[in-house]
């Protein structure tokens, strides 16, 4: 790896502690890594880059889960992190200042007392004290002053928080292409920021904004069908959230990574990806996401065949529904009981059988019914053309093509159709084309109409690059 630069070097008082010098003589990491965040402000997202790390093994070290053992990952954590050799049982690092001038502490212990009275001997007049002691104050003042040095102050967070607020609420109903310029405006006017000096609590804030800003163009790449850009913007989700403590936007980012993963067809992945966002950091606050990740794993779980799972999971999510609060931003980062609705009718239809299906038709009809009896701005097309296509689905599956057919008129009329939406749709096109609707004349003329809807212009245009 590369060699670290001179400033990456850890507090000299750091490595002069008694607790760190322990934790370094047993090689305990976990221990070691906590330091380092608290006295170094070196967080573990960055202690991987360092010491070329995975960020889940770090964090897995930090947990207590997991031990590293093993010669070449101790070297690379002395030279990732600046640890003398010798603190971890290592040869002298090449980095490292030769061994005539470097001092343990163990041995400023082991002074003899009659060299420090030498020593004491020949000291400077009182005089001299008062000009250090003089010097010492204004280095503290100028310590003072540099700590007090922002470029931010609460109204321009709380204007970053209202604009996040704005442009969630914004999203579920306006078009995306109208909202990514703003969306990349914050984003950009927050890195920059970031960029320049704040107080600690000011810098977590900024990384919160900058997490949830990530969230929003990570859904817009989405909803464009660029899976790659949004893998890329919700990893930037992950990082905010680590640096920030955050633990819902934590939550949020592995919900939205599971969202990712069920539509790329990995269903296993994606139920996984939900159940160990329940686990993200110190709690998931008391907002809808709880809801929200059981819903997506119970979905996920369906799909991949795992029945039984994931009717207990869909209990779980309807138990967090009843126990859920407000959210901390509204729009598209909220769990609307609709969207719930919607995800049961998905599961149900994918576990399949007479019961189940009559089960998902009911779901999905109380997902239509909200969404129309909703504030008109905050009414999701795309949700709601979800919730007609799970009906279409399940009359296609109780063999009504008729019933079929009336609920996707229903979304016909949309002028474009995000990602998922037009893979939905193509997936009902594979099962009409199938046995037993394989030549049924009506089941020929809705696939026909299903091509014809799914050829015009999707949602296009990258939003990561310039317009």
């Amino acid at each position: 790896m590369p060699e670290p630069s001179r400033s990456q070097k850890l507090p000299v008082g750091l490595l002069a502690d008694p607790v760190m010098i322990e934790a370094c003589r047993v090689r305990d990491f976990g221990r070691i890594f906590q330091l380092v965040k608290a006295r170094a402000g070196i967080y573990p997202s960055m202690v991987a880059r360092r010491c070329d790390l995975t960020p889940s093994r770090v964090g897995e070290v930090i947990a207590g889960r997991r031990r590293l053992l093993h010669m070449d990952v101790v070297e690379r954590i002395s030279d990732g992190l600046r640890i003398p050799g010798h603190m971890l049982g290592l040869a002298r690092r090449s980095w490292e200042t030769p061994p005539s001038l470097t001092v343990k502490p163990r041995e400023l212990a082991e002074v003899p007392t009659a060299a420090v009275e030498a020593l004491g001997a020949g000291l400077p007049e009182a005089g001299h004290d008062a000009r250090s002691l003089a010097a010492d104050t204004q280095l503290s003042a100028r310590l003072a002053r540099q700590a007090a040095e922002t470029n931010v102050n609460t109204l321009l967070l709380e204007q970053f928080d209202a604009d996040v607020e704005r442009l969630a609420r914004d999203f579920v109903s306006r078009p995306v292409p109208l909202l990514i310029p703003e969306i990349r405006t914050a984003q950009s006017g927050v890195f920059q920021l970031l960029e320049g000096r704040q107080h600690p609590s000011q810098t977590r804030h900024l990384y919160v904004v900058a997490g949830w800003l990530s969230g929003l163009a990570a859904h817009a790449s989405f909803d464009l069908g660029n899976r790659a850009a949004a893998a890329t913007h919700v990893r930037t989700v992950v990082q905010c959230a680590e640096i920030s403590e955050h633990s819902p936007l934590s939550a949020w980012a592995r919900s939205f990574q599971s969202l990712i993963a069920y539509w790329a067809g990995d269903y296993r992945r994606a139920g996984d990806l939900a159940q160990g966002g329940r686990s993200a950091g110190r709690g998931l606050g008391t907002g809808t996401i709880k809801a929200r990740l059981l819903s997506l794993e119970a979905r996920a779980r369906a799909a991949s065949g795992d029945h039984r799972n994931a009717l207990r999971t869909l209990a779980l999510a309807h138990e967090a529904r009843g126990t859920a609060g407000p959210d901390e931003f509204p729009g598209v980062f909220s769990f609307p009981e609709a969207k719930q609705w919607a995800y049961a009718g998905t599961t149900l239809l994918a576990i399949g059988g007479d019961e189940q299906i009559r089960h998902a038709i009911s779901a999905s009809n109380r997902a239509v019914e909200l969404y129309r009896a909703g504030p008109e701005g905050d009414r999701s097309p795309g949700d709601l053309q979800a919730a007609h296509l799970d009906l279409a689905t399940a009359y296609l599956a109780d063999g009504d093509v008729e019933g079929a057919g009336a609920k996707l008129s229903e979304v016909f009329g949309a002028e474009t159709y995000t990602a998922s939406i037009t893979i939905r749709l193509r997936n009902l096109a594979a099962l009409l084309g199938s046995e037993p609707y394989r030549g049924a004349r009506s089941a020929v003329d809705l696939r026909a109409h299903i091509h014809e809807a799914t050829a015009r212009p999707a949602l296009a245009w990258n939003p990561t690059e310039p317009r």
